[in-house]
């Protein structure tokens, strides 16, 4: 529950999802395999994702004929994804991980870096 809920407020507060934080909480100190870890992470965010898009519905913010093509597209890559995660050993998926949460943490220092100085003195 404190990883949810440790999750959730980090991935609020710097934007970035919570797989990125789930995931190696799961795999390290729940000592669930790469995959599990990933698979687990997938399912807490569906109803996650259920109300933040019921939500943003009720806002006007969806666009519910891309919303939709998006997530019939999506299933076809989550096909794609979970066959290629079971093709590959443990170590792959743990490094491709590790690989993505550098690539994501880059991109967040250099967002916050061009934003402070546009931003200016």
């Amino acid at each position: 529950m404190l990883f949810g809920i440790a999750g959730g407020v980090v991935s609020g507060l710097l934007g970035v999802g919570g797989g990125i934080l789930f995931v190696p909480a799961l795999a390290i100190f729940l000592d669930e395999s790469q995959v599990g870890a990933e698979a687990t992470s997938l399912l807490a965010i569906v109803p996650v994702a259920a109300v933040g898009a019921w939500r943003q519905y009720r806002y006007g913010n969806i666009e519910l004929r891309v919303g939709l093509l998006v997530g019939a597209l999506s299933l076809v890559g989550v096909g794609v994804g979970v066959v290629i995660a079971n093709a590959v050993s443990q170590r792959v998926l743990e490094l491709s991980f590790a690989a993505l949460a550098l690539v994501v943490a880059g991109r967040l220092v250099l967002h916050s870096l061009r934003s402070s100085v546009e931003a200016g003195p």
